[in-house]
């Protein structure tokens, strides 16, 4: 064979190698930062495996502008310093066009400095504290108006609650949510001394002394509930001590934050019936929308597999994300920013989410009663609520408003008529 044939055969596969190359990175790279190892594994690995799902079913309708979309999945290990530098990682290393992710406000705040720094896009899908509001971020999930205070009600006004212990894992979310609800309690006339505040560390498994002093704490006869913000597989050993002090829901009622199907599904939840939780979704909701995405998941993730509120939260944010890139025919992060606010998408339990200019969406309130079989009856049901970014119920908070496209702020103080960067508050 000659040079010159060698040389062009040669240039000609190189050629070939760099068109394969560039068409492999002809991709829309999505982020998926989600725990599958430590203690909050056993809630997050199923938020990775949505994701993936959602990814799959929407290449196969063709991907996003024309492209496929790539999953990049890491594991954070729940540590919340390694969430940071994981972001970093899909961010500068992968070049992620967005990331879902995040379970814990501690984990999300490890990851907020990175993606504000590098401008970053974020969907957080889990009930959280409120008190944040980021340019970067859009959280799915439920602030504390959306749960944690119709909740509180539905202790006060259907069940006759006089007394509250407030049990929470030892971290922002669990402390944030339970300083409102403290203060919110008290304009209630609920007294100071009858809520009782208790938190642990993540894993913790001795609850035996705890629950006891939940049951003191009625030891006047009045009526004890209390409202959990424990987080993670701490809550099995918490159900377990109930049951083993032969507590039941008629004794003193359970309602969860950070428990639902995928959490109970691990659990004899034979001794919990009548427990209850407060989500924006449960799997047991009646409609079409959810029939179709539950028949999908378990032809996906397998039949003995259940689906969940936080899944509900990547299922309207991320198709809520593929409109506004269709729309606007870019990944580019500050034209998605834009367009998302005003986004609407059918929720699972009926009706309409929509993006609010705060970054949070529209959700209805749920109260479900755990079922034997790790199921929720619903037994109480809200319109659609906007989440509220600043509570009403913190004075420092009551002045503050977001509205990214009309005041480019989330942290606009209403008094002074300035907007506060929103880093100064961590």
């Amino acid at each position: 064979m000659s040079k010159f044939l060698k040389s062009m055969l040669g240039a000609a596969a190189g050629s070939l190698l760099l068109s394969t190359a560039a068409f492999a990175q002809d991709t829309i790279k999505v982020g998926i930062l989600h725990s599958l190892s430590g203690t909050m594994a056993i809630s997050e690995t199923t938020l990775k495996d949505t994701m993936l799902m959602l990814i799959d079913e929407q290449n196969a309708k063709g991907g996003v502008l024309g492209k496929q979309l790539e999953a990049v999945v890491v594991d954070p290990a729940s540590d919340w310093p390694l969430f940071a530098e994981k972001a970093r990682e899909l961010l500068t290393v992968s070049n992620v066009d967005v990331m879902f992710g995040c379970w814990t406000s501690v984990s999300r705040k490890s990851v907020l400095p990175v993606i504000e720094e590098l401008n970053g896009l974020l969907f957080y899908p889990v009930q959280y504290e409120g008190e944040e509001s980021s340019k970067n971020v859009f959280y799915t999930g439920a602030a504390p108006n959306q749960q944690a205070i119709p909740a509180t009600d539905y202790f006060l006004d259907e069940l006759g609650v006089e007394k509250f212990a407030l049990l929470g894992t030892d971290y922002v979310y669990p402390r944030t949510t339970n300083n409102i609800l403290e203060s919110y309690l008290e304009s209630k006339g609920i007294a100071k001394e009858d809520i009782f505040v208790n938190y642990t560390p993540f894993g913790h498994s001795d609850w035996s002394k705890i629950v006891s002093d939940v049951v003191a704490l009625g030891a006047d006869g009045k009526k004890v509930g209390v409202i959990s913000t424990i987080n993670g597989d701490a809550n099995i050993g918490f159900y377990k001590e109930l049951a083993a002090q032969g507590i039941s829901a008629d004794d003193i009622p359970v309602v969860a934050f950070s428990v639902g199907e995928e959490e109970l599904s691990g659990l004899d939840t034979s001794n919990l019936v009548g427990h209850l939780a407060a989500w924006n979704y449960f799997q047991s909701a009646d409609t079409e929308e959810n029939a179709t995405f539950v028949e999908q998941w378990k032809a996906y993730a397998g039949e003995e597999r259940v689906t969940n509120d936080p899944m509900e939260a990547h299922y309207i944010g991320f198709n809520m994300w593929v409109n506004a890139v269709e729309a606007s025919g870019t990944t580019d992060v500050d034209t998605i920013i834009d367009a998302m606010v005003g986004q609407t998408f059918p929720n699972l339990t009926g009706g309409t989410a929509e993006m609010l200019p705060n970054h949070h969406l529209t959700k209805p309130v749920l109260i479900g009663e755990i079922l034997a079989d790790g199921q929720f009856d619903i037994i109480s049901e809200t319109d659609p609520v906007p989440g509220d970014a600043w509570t009403d119920f913190l004075p420092e908070s009551a002045k503050l408003k977001s509205d990214w496209p009309g005041l480019g702020c989330g942290m606009y103080n209403t008094e002074t008529e300035s907007c506060v960067q929103l880093q100064s508050n961590y």
